[in-house]
């Protein structure tokens, strides 16, 4: 008979369970709690202070700016893929899979230095853009395009499988009962896909507002206009104001408590829903 393991040792079980804690206190728990204590060394006075300048609410406005255009281009996105590859088969396919894949293979830099090299006034398409007075890179579309490009691999990622899974069956049927494909999608897929497309967002939203490198290639760095959160952090630590910089920090990092709070939650949700309906 083969043995559980379940039935490990005792002194097994707790001595993995407590090295996964060690772990998790050490690269997560102490750098978080390093960030908060840091951000609030002056006081709750001092914290609205680092908060309160101009360029400090500049970049909160842009970051939040980004992801508002960033989000839900990728929300268009992600389902347009997902439909398609998931419920029709049709030639490159295999490769539009590949290319929703390839953000995560290209580092992120590297995609800022292609939106340089498109978009700058030494670039290919820079020369024309500077003649009709249009400006991409240093600009909010240049920050904009680079977020979106790290980002796009998200809510599809999430949605493909998640229809494969589902099949085409009722899709079919309700094409079969006379519904027009608009509201297939509306009334059958969209329904069946809802918690793989909010959890999708949720990622998408948390990268979008913390991304760096390729923001960092394409803003410019110019203060009050094109710098995001990530990149006024890195401005205010190499000033050597580490409250300032450690106050924007921790907005990041409270963004993604709330993202953990809200992933938790839906997982909850959805978890109550299939045992509700028996799946």
């Amino acid at each position: 008979m083969t043995k559980s393991a379940t039935r490990d040792p005792l002194i097994v079980r707790w001595g993995l369970t407590l090295l996964a804690l060690a772990f998790l206190a050490l690269f997560l728990v102490l750098p978080l709690a390093a960030v908060l204590v840091e951000a609030f060394a002056r006081g709750w006075d001092g914290y609205v202070r680092a908060l309160g300048g101009d360029d400090g609410f500049a970049a909160i406005r842009l970051t939040l700016l980004v992801a508002a255009i960033a989000v839900p281009f990728n929300i268009v996105f992600g389902l347009c893929a997902s439909w398609a590859i998931a419920k029709f088969d049709f030639r490159g396919k295999s490769l539009l899979v590949s290319l929703i894949e390839l953000p995560f293979s290209v580092s992120p830099v590297i995609s800022g230095l292609v939106y340089v090299l498109l978009f700058g006034l030494q670039g290919w398409l820079g020369p024309w853009l500077a003649e009709h007075d249009l400006r991409v890179i240093f600009a909010v579309p240049g920050i904009v395009l680079a977020t979106v490009f790290v980002t796009f691999p998200f809510v599809a990622r999430e949605l493909i499988p998640l229809m494969e899974e589902q099949g085409r069956e009722e899709e079919e049927a309700a094409l079969t009962l006379g519904a027009s494909g608009l509201a297939t999608f509306w009334l059958v897929t969209l329904p069946n896909v809802r918690w793989g497309l909010l959890y999708g967002v949720l990622l998408c939203n948390a990268r979008a507002m913390g991304e760096f490198g390729a923001v960092s290639v394409v803003s410019g760095h110019i203060r009050g206009l094109t710098n995001t959160m990530p990149l006024h952090v890195e401005i205010l630590y190499n000033e050597y104001d580490f409250v300032g910089a450690f106050a924007v920090a921790s907005l990041l990092a409270i963004l993604a408590l709330v993202t953990l709070a809200a992933k938790t939650a839906l997982e909850w949700w959805h978890r109550d829903e299939l045992v509700a309906t028996g799946h």
